[in-house]
């Protein structure tokens, strides 16, 4: 696995993470306990501060990253990511922030300033503009993301249910390598 400092800061790991060795983990940082960053996942916090909490999975290829402070934005946006998040394949999530237990869907993107609320669905492929606010409870679908319905029971139990199986799955990947952490 590549986890590199950048500018002095070193990415912070929890209890029981799994980085796989093709992924890459660098800067600022700080991963929750049982978070899984799956293969050809980039997590790059090097001008703002990336912070993903416990039992949150970044699946295969997905991009995380974050805006600085420059002239043309006034402030720079870190990215914060709840817990029990499950982040889809291809998935592009920049500099916003993600409530808990929300899915976000293979080759979804998420821009900057954007705020998806706790129990979100995010089709695949859903395009989330600049600074948009997701209310939670509901499945958003389209380019440009739209509310399309309200989640059932059986939904919301379902996101709770992702973070808990990939939590599962990566102790399985940790214990082939041989890490039992």
């Amino acid at each position: 696995m590549a986890i590199r400092k950048f500018k002095g800061r070193y990415p912070l790991l929890g209890n029981n993470v799994y980085i796989d060795d093709s992924a890459v983990v660098i800067g600022d940082v700080t991963l929750g306990d049982d978070v899984s960053i799956w293969p050809m996942a980039v997590v790059r916090g090097d001008v703002e501060s990336i912070s993903i909490g416990d039992q949150t999975n970044v699946q295969d290829g997905s991009v995380l990253h974050v805006s600085h402070a420059g002239d043309y934005s006034p402030q720079g946006y870190p990215l914060k990511i709840g817990k029990g998040v499950t982040i889809g394949h291809k998935a592009v999530v920049h500099a916003c922030t993600v409530g808990d237990y929300c899915l976000v869907g293979i080759g979804a993107i998420i821009m900057d300033g954007a705020v998806l609320e706790d129990y979100i669905m995010l089709g695949a492929g859903a395009l989330v503009p600049p600074g948009k606010k997701l209310e939670s409870g509901y499945l958003y679908v389209g380019v440009p993301a739209k509310q399309a319905r309200p989640l059932s029971e059986e939904e919301k139990g379902f996101l709770e249910y992702s973070a808990r199986h990939y939590a599962q799955l990566k102790d399985e990947h940790r214990e082939e390598l041989g890490d039992k952490g």
